[in-house]
Parts: structure tokens; C-alpha cells; sequence
């Protein structure tokens, strides 16, 4: 990046040209997302016609979306030639309806029919993960014949480590290993060399489910079948490694309000709408908390020393409250919680909010009780912590559950609302609690 800075500073096109076709498209992708917009359009229009597509299928949705809006449909359909099937219908589905029929319509027969059956499927399940370059064969087969059979193809696809049986349907029935395929007797049929016991794939599996079975079980690739078992597809470690990235963006921005393709080199006046949203959220949550301070402004008023030590206890509640929300959500994107498990860990959380709670109370309330020569307000904060940090691990342990059984991201909401509720219950119990003890 270095080199193709000065290069591109000192206006030398010829050899950036030249370092960025050498480079493997997932770097050149690499770069286009590190650069500044101005720099990206001046790259893009350097890279070889015969690697935009490897390229454009490495690029995040968001600067994918930015280079395909100003292509022609046939332009599109040449580009995407020889790209595997899932990866043109991830790049067809962010085009406008009439340039994707335009793309199709571009291409030729076998591969338009191939195309239509994997966009058929929601992109967030197996069928729009699978791609359909799958080599099968037939049971009653001998391992010598499927040899002969293999040295008839130019190559195989990648990550083709077994070959997929079927049965004269196109119904799944086993997997043969390419390792057994080449230490095994030649003689010896397809049948008795197979392995039956890895179940396929069925096509409407959501996308996170069928990457914990390929963590769980070490899977390089797995056949996808229908609902009546025929042969649809295979999914490939590749594009699941890509579904686990994208949980994992997902996730991470989404405590910030902002979207998993959020773009680091976006335009300021694209990026700060976005932000703007999320933060007139956390003005209205603010607000509430505010209005439950100035409830108490009297007492706030008589002893100078509340104003002081509340972000104290709105403070701790908060970070009690996360780590416990970020625990349980982390817990049910892995598929780990479930009915038979919620309770005991609502149980667990309130135990340890209990005890830190006491624990740090105590250390507060000695704090406070030496700053302002006055015990009766430790007592009070102390108190007051106790009942924020329980209520923060009740919060943080139920709120996630609950917005999963409503069908609401708790990544994405969770936050807002524990903060909303750690911070009003500290400031009501502290400010209520002072109030009854100075009225």
C-alpha cells in the first residue's frame, strides 16, 4: 500500500497499474477498501477487465453496490464469468431488478438456468450460500470407472474434497472421500466405500445454522438437498468463513446502531445521516433520565454532594449491565441458549449482580462516607449500588431473551435500553432513597 501511494502521489499509473493487477483480488479488494473514495475510483478504473469480478466479489456490499451502479448489464454479465454461482447471485441481488434480468438475459442457457435456481433462495439461507459445481455418481459404480471418470474433466471444482452420491432421482445417498477414492482398491464398488452417516444440508437452513454444523463437525463442504432429499448444491468452508465475518461485523456494529457493511472511507455526507438516527435514539433515552433527576432537584439541591456521586452508580449498573447483555448475546448467536438453560442462567447472573454489588458497595460507601465526613451518605449509595447492579444482571440476562422471542436484535436495540434502565433505576433508588433519609 505504501508503494502504490507514492506511485499513485508521484502519478506514476503505469506502475501502479502494473502492482495492482499482480496482486491476488482479495489484496486488491484489500486496498480499495483502505483508500479514500478519491483514490478508489482512480484504482478501480486500473484493474484488469479480467479480474473486476474475482475483485468485486471480495469488495464489502456497500463499495460493491458503489462500482456495479455505474456498469452496463453487459458489462456485468461478462465480468461475473466463471465466478462460482452463490457469488454472482450475492452480486446480481444488489443490482436493480431490470439490470439483473438485463444480466441474465446476457448470459447463456445452462448458466442462466443454474443462476435462477440458487437466487430462487433467500440469501441468508443454505440455498443462497450453495453453489451448484458439484461432481456425483452413482453407488453401483466401481472406484476404477469413477477414476476414469475424474480424468475426463479438464479440473474439478475447488474445495472438492468427496464426491456426492446419488441415486437415479438425484436424490442424496452418501459421500465418498477423495482420500478413500485413492488409497482403496480399485475393484471395490462405490457403495461399500461411501460414508452414510453426514447428513446434507436442508436448502431453507438459515445461514448461521449451517455454519455452527461446519464449526462443529470440521466440514471442508456438504451437499444441500430439498425437501425430498434431491441434490440442490454444496456449500463450501469459504463462503461460510464469509457468514461467520459477517456475524461477527454484524454484531460489533450493531451495539453502535450502525449497519455490519458500514463503509470505514464513506463520504461524510452519507455517513453522518446514519449516525445522526442512532444518536437522536440515545438523545431521547438521555432525556428520560434527565426528567427522573429533575424529580429531585430539591434534594439534589439540599445536598450538593448527590450531584457529585450519581454518575457513580448509573456508572457501574451500566458496565454490570453489559457484561452480562454481552455474554447472553454472544450465547444465543452460538446456538447455546436455549428453554432448558435461560433460568439458570437468569439465576446465575442475579447471584453474581448480588455479590458484586455488596462487594463494591462497601468499598463506595467507605470512599464516600472519608470524602464528604459523612456516613449516612455512604450507607445511601451503597445501597443504591446494591439494587442498580442486581437489577443491571436481571436486565442484562432477560432483555436479550426477550427481544429474540419478539424477533428484535438484541445486538442492535439491547444496549439503548439497558442503559435506559440501569440509569433510571440508579438515579431513582439513589436520589429516591437520599430523599427519604434528608426529608
Amino acid at each position: 500500500m505504501d508503494r502504490l501511494s507514492a506511485a499513485l502521489d508521484s502519478g506514476t499509473f503505469i506502475d501502479v497499474r502494473r502492482m495492482l493487477n499482480g496482486l491476488p483480488p482479495a489484496d486488491v479488494a484489500h486496498l480499495l477498501e483502505s483508500s479514500p473514495p478519491k483514490f478508489r475510483h482512480i484504482l478501480w478504473q486500473m484493474v484488469d477487465a479480467d479480474n473486476e469480478g474475482e475483485t468485486l466479489n471480495e469488495l464489502g456490499d456497500e463499495l460493491r453496490a458503489q462500482f456495479l451502479s455505474g456498469m452496463e448489464a453487459a458489462e456485468v454479465a461478462q465480468i461475473t464469468e466463471g465466478l462460482d454461482d452463490d457469488d454472482v447471485a450475492d452480486i446480481l441481488q444488489q443490482l436493480p431488478d431490470r439490470i439483473t434480468w438485463e444480466v441474465l438475459n446476457a448470459m447463456d442457457h445452462q448458466d442462466r438456468s443454474r443462476l435462477e435456481q440458487v437466487m430462487f433462495y433467500p440469501e441468508d439461507t443454505a440455498g443462497g450460500l450453495m453453489n451448484t459445481d458439484t461432481i456425483t455418481i452413482r453407488a453401483r459404480l466401481t472406484l476404477d470407472v469413477v477414476l476414469r471418470y475424474l480424468r475426463r474433466h479438464e479440473e474439478i471444482p475447488e474445495m472438492t474434497d468427496h464426491l456426492i452420491v446419488v441415486n437415479r432421482s438425484d436424490q442424496f445417498i452418501g459421500l465418498l472421500p477423495l482420500r478413500t477414492l485413492l488409497v482403496s482398491d480399485p475393484s471395490v464398488s462405490v457403495r461399500e466405500m461411501m460414508v452414510t452417516d453426514q447428513q446434507p444440508i436442508p436448502v431453507d437452513l438459515p445461514d448461521t445454522e449451517v455454519a455452527r454444523l461446519f464449526e462443529r463437525n470440521d466440514w471442508v463442504s456438504a451437499p444441500v438437498v430439498d425437501e425430498n432429499g434431491k441434490l440442490l448444491g454444496r456449500i463450501t468452508i469459504d463462503d461460510v468463513v464469509d457468514v461467520i465475518r459477517e456475524d461477527a461485523d454484524h454484531s460489533l456494529m450493531s451495539m453502535a446502531g450502525l449497519g455490519e457493511d458500514e463503509d470505514t472511507f464513506a463520504p461524510i455526507l452519507r455517513t453522518a445521516p446514519r449516525r445522526a438516527v442512532w444518536l437522536g435514539i440515545n438523545l431521547i433515552t438521555a432525556f428520560i433520565a434527565a426528567s427522573v433527576i429533575n424529580l429531585f432537584q430539591g434534594t439534589i439541591e439540599k445536598v450538593v454532594a448527590l450531584a457529585v456521586l450519581m454518575p457513580i452508580v448509573a456508572s457501574m449498573g451500566g458496565i454490570a449491565g453489559t457484561q452480562t447483555l454481552t455474554v447472553l448475546v454472544r450465547g444465543i448467536a452460538m446456538g447455546q441458549v436455549g428453554r432448558n438453560n435461560q433460568m439458570w442462567l437468569i439465576n446465575r447472573e442475579l447471584v453474581i449482580g448480588i455479590l458484586n454489588g455488596v462487594l463494591w458497595a462497601a468499598v463506595v460507601a467507605v470512599a464516600a462516607s472519608l470524602w464528604f465526613e459523612d456516613w449516612s451518605i455512604g450507607l445511601i449509595i451503597a445501597a443504591a449500588m446494591v439494587i442498580n447492579l442486581v437489577t443491571a444482571g436481571l436486565t442484562g440476562a432477560v432483555l436479550p431473551l426477550l427481544m429474540t422471542r419478539a424477533k428484535i436484535d438484541p445486538a442492535l436495540a439491547g444496549g439503548v435500553v439497558l442503559t435506559t434502565v440501569t440509569d433510571v433505576v440508579g438515579f431513582v433508588s439513589f436520589l429516591g432513597l437520599a430523599t427519604l433519609f434528608y426529608a
